[in-house]
């Protein structure tokens, strides 16, 4: 790892990786301590699009799975513009926007079988496919056509109970975790 110090910086601070290293550009006059503080972060978020890009977990990845099962499950319908894993979303496995036509995982999906995955995919797909359905019948017919539906919808609510419940033991409150939520609708 390289750190750059640059009189042009004024607030941001970037990296990228060249020669074989990581390069993180800070403001010249950053103290020591707030360098090495934003440095620490650059190295986690570095360390964890590797840790993606090991497990085949990419954002790439994920879209081109979503599209997979978009073409399988809705003939195109759901259409996604863009879907991503995201780290701050804590209380939801993900989130669906159709106006911009956009799906979020959370990243704690990573972890979990690829069936369990493509179930939550197919759960923001739908809600793509028939925006107006909220969790209604017509959306729930949507989502009947994954086969491990209920395999799927058991593994999730055990693993957002165990959880919880282990937030709690740690001090952090319960129903930390609420699973799919409300998604967006107008």
């Amino acid at each position: 790892m390289q750190i750059v110090r640059s009189k042009k910086r004024r607030k941001t601070i970037s990296s990228q990786w060249r020669d074989n290293k990581l390069v993180v550009q800070v403001p010249a006059a950053l103290d020591e301590k707030s360098e090495r503080g934003f440095v620490d972060e650059m190295l986690k978020k570095y360390r964890q699009g590797q840790q993606k890009r090991e497990l085949g977990q990419s954002d790439s990845v994920l879209e081109k799975r979503a599209k997979e099962l978009d073409r399988f499950y809705f003939d195109d319908l759901a259409d996604p513009t863009s879907v991503r894993w995201v780290t701050n979303q804590n209380k939801r496995w993900g989130s669906a926007s159709y106006r911009e036509r956009t799906i979020r995982l959370s990243s704690k999906l990573q972890h979990m079988p690829a069936w369990v995955r493509d179930y939550v995919l197919v759960h923001e797909l739908a809600h793509l496919a028939a925006p107006k359905a909220g969790h209604g019948p017509e959306f729930q017919r949507l989502l009947n056509r994954f086969q491990r539906r209920a395999e799927a919808d058991l593994y999730l609510e055990a693993f957002n109970a165990g959880y919880n419940l282990y937030a709690a033991e740690l001090g952090q409150g319960p129903n930390l975790l609420d699973g799919f939520g409300d998604d967006e609708q107008s």
